[in-house]
């Protein structure tokens, strides 16, 4: 049991760091030394995307699957629903290099707004 709520848990941390590496470019927005944490997640990110790779999470997740007993992803809430926006049926490798592309991108519209916010002069300082 304590190997199907550990994997559920995987699950979970997966999908925030991928949310995190989507858009934590925003979180740069207010709090600036983020950056530090961020730049190395979209990093990983878009290798793992582009190269194919497995996310080290993902044989973890298995093996405690395997050792709770479970053959599927049937269940629970966490695996009907972030299960498949993790591990999407019928991914190709195409669809790998457009999430890698789409992931570059979407960062490059956020950091211009980062960029923007810290290069403006603060209003009212003498100049």
């Amino acid at each position: 049991m304590l190997d199907r709520y550990l994997a559920d848990a995987i699950v979970v941390v997966h999908l925030l760091f991928v949310v995190y590496t989507v858009f934590g470019g925003v979180l740069v927005l207010r709090w600036k030394n983020t950056v530090y944490l961020h730049i190395p997640a979209l990093l990983w990110g878009v290798a793992v995307e582009a190269n194919g790779w497995i996310c080290p999470l993902t044989p973890l997740e298995n093996q405690l699957r395997a050792n709770a007993g479970q053959a599927g992803y049937t269940g629970s809430f966490v695996e009907h629903y972030l299960l498949p926006v993790l591990y999407p049926v019928n991914l190709t490798r195409f669809d790998q290099w457009s999430l890698a592309v789409a992931l570059i991108l979407v960062n490059v519209v956020i950091y211009v707004f980062v960029v923007r916010k810290y290069r403006k002069p603060e209003r009212g300082m003498p100049g």
